[in-house]
């Protein structure tokens, strides 16, 4: 198993974890944001391990601010590290997986990349790039061996939510834990299905496919709600 993160300090207490059950467990510390570090890092892990059987891009920040604050340098680092990361990272090691006629690549989106959501127009675009070139991945690998999951998490118990340079976020309510998530993640590598909500939130997507309008005036009006009670 392969580990990349920006922090030392917190990737050595995961793989001490790792190595529990997997001994041979390795980590990288790499800033994914720089993207030709990115797909060098692939096919380094590639060779300095063997192979990869699974690729999980899960690396993602936040940009929580409405649109009309936001600058245009702030919307490109989000790209870059919730989509073209993973572009450039799964296009290092799709032709060895290709060859091998076998690999599965997980990518990690969030409900914001199935629904537009209110102050997160920098997130929802980076997430809704990663599910569309998922989706039109899992069928131009269909039938080759190499398997496409797409998760989307919804409102998850991460530091995503007070990290500098955001907006206070407008949600008070529940959240899911992390655990939760990555036993999503496991799941998904081992089933057949493409596409994995948590919490379950499909009804929502297919609410907004059949009636965009009625979905934006009642997220217009649950964003007023959130806010008169923050």
């Amino acid at each position: 198993m392969g580990l990349v993160a920006r922090r030392r300090d917190r990737l050595e207490h995961v793989l001490a974890d790792c190595r529990r059950s997997a001994p041979q467990s390795r980590l990288w510390v790499a800033d994914l944001s720089d993207l030709g570090v990115a797909e060098e890092l692939a096919g380094t892990a590639w060779d300095e391990m063997g192979r990869l059987d699974v690729l999980i891009n899960n690396a993602g920040v936040p940009m929580r601010r409405s649109v009309k604050d936001l600058r245009a340098e702030e919307v490109e680092r989000v790209m870059r590290i919730n989509f073209l990361s993973p572009v450039r990272m799964t296009l290092a090691v799709l032709p060895r997986m290709l060859e091998r006629r076998r690999g599965v690549v997980v990518n990690v989106a969030s409900l914001a990349g199935r629904i537009g959501v209110t102050t997160e127009a920098a997130y929802s675009a980076s997430k809704f790039a990663l599910s569309g070139w998922s989706e039109a991945m899992a069928a131009d690998l269909f039938g080759t061996g190499v398997s496409v999951r797409l998760v989307l998490p919804g409102t998850i118990d991460t530091e995503l939510w007070d990290q500098p340079g955001n907006d206070p976020p407008l949600y008070r309510g529940e959240l899911t834990p992390a655990e939760d998530v990555a036993q999503c993640i496991a799941d998904a590598i081992d089933g057949e299905r493409f596409e994995h909500f948590l919490p379950d939130m499909k009804r929502v997507v297919e609410m907004k496919t059949t009636d965009i309008d009625g979905f934006l005036a009642a997220m217009v009006e649950t964003a007023r709600q959130w806010k008169e009670h923050a």
